[in-house]
């Protein structure tokens, strides 16, 4: 992947705490890092100062805001959304052929292991994780992969490797490029109407991520969330798809209501070559 790979950072108004990039640093990684920031950011100088000019891809969030359906009316751009289109430009400007989507509050990057329930390991040379990914988003032709986070793993383990779900990190090809949608939810809106259509959209569930508790970290779009709550968020996937996709109850310590998506009616089924005639 030498030179035609890069980590993308989407970031905002977090010039000084960019968590990522430590982490990033523990786990081995010695390849270019690149940091998403709109033309709204007042931080968008500091960012410069602190990570090279060079570094720094600053786009229109405005123009972006309206090249797509953000399923609301709310005149909100507090949403990483515009970024993450944002990023298949920066791609295309910068010459790199492939690109992993993080945020820029992740902890640790480590790998889970059926055998052993719950067993975890630091990943200790992400470099070459991260060229396992972009090989499989070649040979799968899938649209996007992610690493699985802990929710992933509630539950135990039950021997699949892949989940047709991606969420949070996005592995991507410049020449396979796609749009997200929603103003809020925008992952479950994208992988969900893509998937419709028959795009592929997986997360490895043993490589994860860990990242700072939602809603923790002031700025970004936690203050979008904190505004219009969890049912705007969980809703505006609903109104995407609704097919397949209904709100409900979250029942953990914090109840919270969230969106549920039935898989039957998401996705093309594929149908056994036994029945062809």
């Amino acid at each position: 992947m030498q030179n035609k790979f890069a980590v993308f950072i989407l970031t905002h108004g977090r010039s000084d705490n960019v968590i990522t990039r430590k982490a990033l640093h523990n786990c081995g990684y010695t390849g270019p890092i690149v940091y998403i920031v709109d033309n709204e950011d007042k931080h968008a100088e500091k960012y410069m100062q602190n990570f090279g000019e060079e570094n720094v891809f600053i786009f229109d969030k405005k123009a972006m805001a309206d090249s797509i359906d953000e399923g609301n009316n709310f005149d909100e751009r507090r949403t990483i959304t515009h970024a993450r289109n944002a990023c298949f430009i920066a791609a295309k400007k910068l010459g790199y052929k492939y690109f992993v989507q993080l945020d820029d509050d992740y902890t640790q990057f480590k790998f889970r292991f059926e055998n052993k329930l719950g067993y975890e390991a630091k990943i200790k040379n992400i470099n070459s994780v991260f060229s396992a990914f972009i090989a499989f988003l070649e040979s799968s032709g899938a649209h996007s992969i992610a690493f699985s986070q802990g929710g992933d793993h509630i539950g135990g383990f039950d021997n699949t490797k892949l989940k047709r779900k991606c969420m949070n990190s996005f592995f991507c090809s410049a020449d396979r490029p796609y749009q997200f949608i929603g103003g809020m939810n925008e992952d479950v809106n994208t992988y969900t109407t893509l998937a419709s259509r028959g795009a592929l959209f997986f997360t490895f569930t043993s490589a994860q991520l860990d990242q700072e508790e939602t809603q923790s970290q002031a700025g970004g779009i936690t203050d979008m969330y904190l505004k219009y709550g969890t049912y705007c968020k969980a809703f505006t996937s609903v109104m995407m798809m609704p097919s397949c996709i209904k709100v409900t109850m979250m029942n953990t310590s914090n109840k919270r209501l969230h969106h549920s998506i039935s898989w039957k009616y998401a996705v093309p089924k594929i149908i056994s070559e036994r029945y062809k005639k």
